[in-house]
């Protein structure tokens, strides 16, 4: 008779397995869409192997267009966004704000908006003091609401950050530069990676606020779904195809990174043990004789 235990951990492993197809099945089926020469994305029937719709994808200058311009925007959000979130998360977290509970829901509200409402009001305050829309107002569109989502990451941050340490350093002559380019910097440096990376994916896919506030330029989004409207072909899933093996790829590289600075660390870890005893001995020695 099975225990309880073994119970549970067979029903948790038939979950995972469940789990993981859901997630993943559709990105098979989509893979393979991509090298189906049916004119149509689907897998069934299968109608013989091709990569004629990479060809197709490679010729499309409007739809890589679209890519280089959502980058762009992705890269001004980045450039506005995560100073921005930085600024209210240490606005925030500081000692002595008034009206603290005031200004985080005022900072964090963009969030409970809708996109649509972002994009049109965006639209309409610029429009009125002569910005047309374009990717400028696209980048100040999505920075509206991204810059919160960085905020509350470098807000969960500093709720662990000793402040101590700031003190300690201005009581021993250092400007307030210097503590934040010095010990500040350095300890949200992991949450500024990811506000980055949030900001950046945030951005990419973005679709509500940037339909209104784009103009007569496209993103990637927007001209996946003109295309969508229009008769979608397996090129998107060729498209799709090319940005799983770049996140492969991507993390393929990062782990790889990690684990080469966790064995270094490892190993000036050791060499600084192995110091440390030839240190002691000697000091043995010294005291033996």
């Amino acid at each position: 008779m099975r225990s309880s235990k073994n119970i549970l951990n067979i029903f948790l492993t038939g979950y995972m397995v469940l789990f993981f197809l859901y997630l993943f099945t559709p990105l098979m089926f989509m893979t393979a869409a991509a090298f189906n020469s049916s004119s149509f994305p689907t897998f069934v029937p299968w109608q013989g192997a091709t990569l004629s719709w990479f060809e197709t994808l490679f010729k499309d200058r409007i739809l890589w267009g679209s890519v280089l311009n959502s980058v762009i925007i992705g890269a001004g959000v980045i450039a506005l966004a995560v100073p921005t979130g930085l600024a209210g998360a240490m606005l925030l977290t500081s000692r002595g704000i008034r009206g603290r509970g005031f200004l985080y829901a005022l900072m964090v509200s963009p969030i409970l908006t809708p996109g649509v409402i972002l994009g049109i009001s965006t639209l309409i305050f610029w429009d009125n003091i002569g910005v047309p829309g374009g990717i400028f107002l696209t980048i100040i569109g999505q920075t509206a609401y991204i810059s919160s989502f960085c905020m509350l990451m470098f807000m969960a941050r500093l709720q662990r950050f000793d402040r101590t340490l700031e003190e300690a350093a201005m009581d021993l002559g250092a400007t307030h530069k210097q503590v934040f380019r010095k010990i500040t910097l350095p300890f949200l440096r992991p949450a500024i990676y990811s506000a980055v990376l949030i900001a950046f994916l945030q951005s990419f896919e973005n679709y509500n606020t940037t339909l209104f506030v784009i103009g007569a330029e496209t993103t990637m989004t927007i001209r996946i779904a003109s295309m969508v409207r229009l008769g979608i072909t397996p090129e998107i899933n060729a498209l799709a195809v090319l940005f799983i093996l770049f996140t492969i790829l991507a993390a393929v590289l990062y782990e790889a990174r990690r684990r080469d600075e966790a064995r270094r660390a490892e190993a000036a870890k050791e060499a600084e043990e192995r110091e440390s005893d030839t240190v002691q001995n000697l000091r043995l020695d010294m005291q033996t004789d």
